[in-house]
């Protein structure tokens, strides 16, 4: 029996702390790309290709969930989280997230049909979240729960990015910002729903420590989308194209 099977699990609060503590060590609002946005020193092309690119990682969420909710065979359990899929495709044509997303990326500039279509994806970008979508189908129900544990910590990240972009980009019409302004009493409900889960299923620390490692790789995936942003957009700059271009 190894270390990890033979150790107790840890308690509730540990577990709980254990989470936070990876997961803010490691969240992308620690990411140079993230800190050039709250300071106000993005660019308007760099702005823009993070809503571009980001859209991408929306439209994977929906996705994502669905794969969740299919290996779940706890009606309970699903009808609490398919509330995650209407809050991004919304009830009906014109609503939820992807579509605040689009309006954002209309007021960021941009073309809806050309944002919408995906097909200006970096890469790189397309490549992190598509491996979000696999490491979900990948894994156990209750890693592919653990990994959402990210929403934790978004909620103030969407804060102080609406805060910034209002400071220092102007020229973005405020009423654009409604996605992040919506997102925080969501991703607070969200995370507490996903944790309450986790922390019931995780019942040993093999299992806890499955949990952490599965948070700690949606933190790479996200971290990664802005490592290719970054690369074709600030420094070195080479462009969509890459080191081809």
């Amino acid at each position: 029996m190894s270390g990890v099977e033979a150790r107790p699990p840890l308690s509730r609060e540990e577990f709980i702390e254990w989470v936070r503590r990876e997961g803010e060590a490691r969240y992308h609002d620690h990411h140079r790309y993230h800190h050039l946005m709250h300071d106000g020193k993005l660019t308007r092309v760099q702005l823009q290709q993070w809503v571009l690119n980001r859209y991408y990682y929306q439209t994977r969420v929906p996705i994502k969930d669905a794969i969740i909710l299919s290996k779940s065979e706890d009606p309970a359990f699903r009808r609490m989280w398919i509330k995650r899929i209407r809050d991004h495709d919304g009830e009906a044509a014109g609503e939820g997230g992807l579509e605040l997303w689009l309006r954002l990326a209309e007021g960021v500039g941009l073309d809806r049909a050309e944002v919408a279509s995906c097909r200006s994806v970096l890469p790189g970008v397309r490549f992190a979240c598509d491996g979000y979508v696999e490491l979900v189908r990948e894994r156990t129900l209750l890693e592919a729960v653990a990994s959402s544990l990210t929403e934790f910590f978004s909620p103030d990240l969407m804060t102080r990015r609406v805060l910034a972009w209002e400071k220092h980009y102007p020229w973005i019409s405020k009423d654009t910002l409604e996605y992040f302004r919506s997102r925080p009493p969501l991703a607070r409900q969200d995370s507490m729903q996903a944790i309450e889960y986790v922390i019931a299923h995780a019942g040993t620390y093999e299992l806890q420590t499955r949990c952490v490692a599965a948070l700690i790789r949606k933190t790479e995936i996200l971290w990664h989308l802005l490592d290719s942003l970054y690369a074709a957009y600030v420094e070195p700059g080479w462009g969509p194209g890459g080191a081809r271009a």
